[in-house]
């Protein structure tokens, strides 16, 4: 199974003021964000199989993100910016799947599921804004192993 974990692009900061969650769900992107976004969906778009589910987080910003890519997504509440990598991993049936997986979210959940998958140390990876990391998991003479496919950048693009 393929497990496609995109940061969403760079987004308006909130303002001090906001403490309410659903002020934090509508930031938007910025200009630079939005070209953030375009670049990587181009090149997620040649490389992402045709079955690929996309699974959203309900941020605005993560729908905009979502949105450049061009293809059908379905928004999921569990993505929200509280959401957890346990969540995550259930949502996206990691690693029963019999279809590629792209979800489109937020740190620390992203990083804090990668760690979780690859064995880091430390409980949690830093994942620009933006970038994709490509999981595989795969059965290695009898065992689980999750291997990182790449990991890209839309600054690298």
């Amino acid at each position: 199974m393929d497990l496609i974990l995109w940061r969403h692009a760079e987004a308006e900061d909130g303002l001090a003021s906001e403490a309410l969650a659903s002020a934090d769900l509508e930031r938007p992107l910025t200009p630079r964000g939005e070209k953030q976004a375009a670049r990587m969906a181009i090149w997620l778009d040649r490389q992402l199989p045709e079955a690929t589910r996309i699974l959203v987080s309900p941020a605005r910003r993560c729908q905009q993100t979502a949105a450049a890519l061009g293809r059908k997504y379905k928004i999921r509440p569990e993505l929200a910016p509280d959401a957890t990598s346990a969540q995550l991993l259930e949502l996206a049936h990691w690693p029963a799947s019999k279809y590629p997986i792209l979800v489109i979210g937020h740190q620390p959940t992203l990083g804090q599921t990668i760690a979780l998958l690859v064995g880091l140390s430390d409980l949690d990876c830093a994942v620009k804004k933006g970038a994709v990391w490509w999981l595989r998991n795969r059965d290695r003479d009898g065992l689980d192993q999750t291997l990182v496919v790449t990991v890209q950048s839309p600054e690298m693009l």
